[in-house]
């Protein structure tokens, strides 16, 4: 399949299926020939490689900025420059108040073992806002064609030279009441997000009061609430999973566990392992402080429950314990961050991933349309 033909006709068996379509546009999304969005997955497995893939076949590449320093994400950029010309980095938004510190000692209390056992130090529990202004300076002098953020709505100076230096913002919601917050803020589409998708929650607000609507059922609750392109994240596997959030609304799905066992991802050998394996994921704290879903591990089952809500302090005091578990294979000291549906994970290259799953995407929904009619 070519990139150019690669969703010839889903137009139309798309608008046969929808009561209505998108009222507002995007023209990024509007000039993908596929419509997939890789998900940017902080922490190593997004790469320019696999960035550059995906976006060869016609989605959109993403780059990850969470955790980098300014000038390891300078270099990603202009290393995927090189090779295409449209992707989009992704954006932590800081904000928040430091945690407890005394909550926070007791947990690394907790976790001294653990670290004597592996044979490193626990890291310095501090809060920062991972260096927020330095990147959007940065994007603002190099331009991508979309800056997406996380875990809130940044500064809204911040949309505005954004959108000044000509990219689009994307904001992550997990309900219509978040929608409407980056509605009324000036996103140019939003990212919604289901519980079942692997990695942070894009919560506004502490996790404990988080949504936890599924991607359908979010999908639908927002669309009724805002009039902007809708991108669908939450375990999105297969051609049929991506052709059932287009069906109910999104302009395009957001795949990140699928990539993971691509050899252009940034993979550790223990998490392709994990990945491949049925094993369930959870919700936890455990590494960073934030919710997060991944694959169940030693380090949740054993610390899980006795860890706080204080991010990004936790994630800064686990970094040793997963920096070794990755250099020695240990995925019980790992963040194995994962969709529900990791099982389902191929060991292809990135772009044979994203043009299998919008061939079934385009194949799902022309079947159904014609059953329909």
């Amino acid at each position: 399949m070519s990139r150019a033909t690669s969703f010839a006709g889903i137009g139309h068996a798309r608008t046969a299926s929808m009561t209505q379509s998108p009222p507002n546009t995007s023209s990024v999304l509007e000039s993908l020939a596929v419509p997939i969005i890789q998900a940017p997955m902080a922490g190593g497995p997004s790469t320019p490689a696999l960035a550059v893939a995906v976006g060869r076949a016609g989605g959109l590449g993403f780059l990850a900025a969470g955790y980098l320093t300014p000038e390891r994400m300078q270099q990603d950029i202009t290393t995927t420059r090189a090779q295409i010309d449209r992707f989009g980095v992704n954006v932590f938004v800081g904000g928040g108040k430091p945690a407890n510190p005394e909550i926070v000692q007791a947990y690394a209390a907790h976790l001294r073992a653990e670290a004597e056992r592996a044979g490193v130090e626990l890291g310095q529990p501090r809060f920062d806002d991972d260096r927020f202004d330095e990147r959007i300076d940065m994007l603002r002098r190099e331009p991508v064609a979309v800056v997406s953020f996380t875990f809130g709505i940044p500064p809204k100076r911040a949309i505005e030279q954004l959108r000044a230096a000509g990219s689009e913002v994307w904001l992550t919601v997990t309900s219509p009441h978040e929608a409407r917050q980056a509605s009324a803020a000036g996103a140019d589409a939003l990212i919604v997000q289901g519980v079942e998708a692997g990695g942070h929650r894009g919560v506004f607000v502490a996790d404990d009061s988080q949504s936890r609507l599924t991607l359908l059922a979010a999908l639908q609750l927002v669309r009724a609430a805002v009039d902007l392109p809708l991108i669908a994240a939450g375990s999105i596997m297969t051609g049929s999973a991506h052709a059932a959030v287009l069906v109910a609304g999104a302009s395009a799905g957001q795949i990140g566990t699928a990539y993971l066992r691509a050899p252009e991802a940034g993979t550790s050998d223990a998490q392709r392992v994990a990945t491949a394996t049925d094993a369930p994921t959870v919700l936890t704290r455990a590494f960073s402080g934030r919710l997060a879903r991944g694959i169940s591990n030693r380090l949740h089952s054993e610390y899980g429950k006795d860890a706080p809500r204080a991010y990004p302090e936790v994630n800064h005091l686990t970094a040793p314990l997963r920096a070794h578990g990755r250099a020695v294979g240990d995925p019980g000291l790992i963040n194995l961050w994962a969709g529900e549906a990791h099982s389902l994970a191929e060991s292809l290259p990135a772009q044979e991933i994203t043009l299998r799953i919008a061939r079934g995407a385009r194949t799902a929904i022309t079947a159904w349309a014609v059953r329909l009619r």
